[in-house]
């Protein structure tokens, strides 16, 4: 891995759900440098007290944490849909914020209109000024992180980034990039050029979202 990647890297476990799995992949050595404990789909205070535990459980073993006050809407790949599971999304609010950042976590992924999968006829529609007064009610103590980036150009991006977001998911945009490709060449050329190829196209994505976000060139 060290000689693939020179820069450093870290490997991130999203969207856990299950304390049991949380627990199994916290005592994987060496393993995750950080598990999202996402235990939105259960009511605040279960979500707190759940949440307090867990971190207890993955800073004891070195592994850095986030969390999600509220529930971001939607659902996708690994991420239990909130229709299906027949809750509503909960924005987060600056005093829930705090609420969480008590828990110990590290990272703190805000819901402020952003939604898991795709937005629909709707459009997006966040609301940033509620990102700000998150921001400032965790006064620097945790890291705000963005979910749910599925159709952002990068003017949404900025201004994001602008209110207080310093980590960003992106899922979609990057799978699509692989999967038109094997649409395009799977039967027509073997395995291994299919991967290549899928690769490449995803390393472009990737390369513009990081321009967009003004990341590029500071590893």
């Amino acid at each position: 891995m060290i000689l693939l990647f020179p820069w450093a890297l870290t490997l991130h476990l999203d969207h856990a759900q299950d304390a049991a799995q949380i627990r199994h992949a916290a005592n994987i050595a060496p393993g995750f440098d950080s598990i999202m404990i996402d235990m939105s789909h259960h009511n605040k205070s279960e979500n707190l007290a759940r949440t307090k535990a867990l971190v207890e459980y993955c800073h004891a073993r070195g592994i850095a944490t986030e969390a999600e006050p509220g529930r971001i809407e939607g659902g996708e790949d690994g991420v239990a849909d909130t229709a299906e599971a027949e809750l509503e999304g909960l924005l987060t609010t600056a005093a829930e914020a705090g609420e969480f950042v008590a828990t110990g976590i590290d990272w703190l992924a805000p819901a402020f209109g952003n939604v898991h999968g795709a937005y629909g006829p709707r459009g997006i529609r966040l609301d940033y000024e509620r990102l700000r007064a998150i921001r400032e009610a965790v006064g620097g103590r945790v890291r705000l992180v963005l979910h749910g980036t599925d159709g952002f150009n990068e003017g949404i991006f900025r201004r994001c980034v602008e209110a207080g977001v310093v980590k960003v998911n992106v899922n979609k945009v990057v799978n699509r990039a692989y999967a038109e490709v094997c649409a395009e060449m799977s039967g027509k050329v073997g395995v291994t050029k299919v991967m290549e190829e899928g690769t490449e196209r995803m390393r472009v994505v990737v390369e513009r979202l990081m321009d967009q976000l003004g990341s590029s060139g500071k590893a």
